[in-house]
Parts: C-alpha cells; structure tokens; sequence
C-alpha cells in the first residue's frame, strides 16, 4: 500500500517536444500536471528528469509551475535515470522506498528506469494514465514488459486518494480540488 510518508514521485522526461509527439499528449499533461500538484501539496519529495534539454527542451510549463520549488530537475542522457549519478545520489539521500514514476516514453525511459529500480530494492508503481510513448502499441507493450517485471501499474487518482487514505487528512479538500 502506498504511504504519503513513504514516496518519491519521479517525472521522466515530460518536456514539451516529447509531450507533443507523445500518444494522448492533451492527457498526460493534464495527468502530470494533477500529480505533480497533489505530491507539491502533500510535501512528497519530487524528481523531474530532462532528457537531452538542449534538444528536446524544457519540462512542460504547466508541469514546471505545478511543482512546488524544492523540485529537483536533473539532467539525464541514459534512458534509466538510475544509470544517472545524480539520480542515484538524491534517493540514497531519501529514505523513502516507494517510487512513483511517470513520464514519457513509456517503453524506454520509463521501462528502463522502473526496472533498475526495482532491482535496488525499491517498491515501484507506475502511473498508467501518466505514461506515453509515440504510440499507444509501444506503450501498451512497455505496461505489459513491466507487469511482467512485477511492476505495479497504478492511476493517478489511486495514487492521490492512497496518498490521503481519509477525508480528514488535513490537505483533503484542496487535493479534492485536483480532481474534480
């Protein structure tokens, strides 16, 4: 079961171009936009990959003003932010074990990423309806390889509500917001 106290969201690689050629670009960045907004509320640490920025540009301006500012962007040029020193020091900082990732492309960098992971031992969920790749035939196969894995494909919403377990948490009503 997902904990609040106990996740990481990590955002791979939704920058503009990406987004643009991505399979339902409209929802994945309303998706991103949604989660990033509900773990800046809730004060769950946030990761934002940027593959290759000099060419592919920035992340996604709407995902960039939904982060709170202790987000942290980093530069990445392997498909697995794993394979990132950077990366690698940040969430052995961390103590959390529950990583929360979305992004594009779902068969690549995201596969890749989820994967690597894993095998350093941490629990790994997926956000379905936050992931894309080019087409949608590529993101149903990089889901199916990751279920494979015993990866957990998850929603946003069940992130949220799993995040806030009641609607006495003290922050229901503005993520209630989100949502509607």
């Amino acid at each position: 079961m997902l904990e609040q106290h106990n996740s990481i969201l990590t955002v791979i690689d939704m920058q503009e171009k990406l987004i643009k050629a991505s399979y339902e670009s409209d929802i994945i960045a309303e998706k991103a936009k949604k989660i990033t907004k509900a773990a800046s509320i809730l004060s769950i640490p946030t990761i934002i990959t940027e593959q290759y920025p000099k060419g592919l540009g920035q992340t996604h301006e709407e995902i960039k003003r939904a982060v709170s500012n202790k987000a942290v962007y980093l530069e990445k040029t392997s498909f697995s932010a794993v394979r990132e020193e950077s990366f690698q020091s940040i969430i052995k900082q961390l103590p959390q074990k529950q990583i929360i990732l979305c992004g594009i492309e779902t068969h690549i960098c995201v596969l890749q990423t989820a994967i690597e992971l894993m095998q350093k031992g941490y629990e790994v969920y997926i956000l379905k309806d936050c992931c894309s790749s080019r087409t949608q035939e590529e993101k149903d196969i990089g889901l199916e390889l990751l279920k494979q894995y015993g990866i957990k494909i998850v929603s946003v919403e069940i992130v949220i509500f799993e995040w806030l377990k009641s609607s006495k948490h003290t922050n229901f009503k503005e993520i209630q917001s989100l949502i509607k």
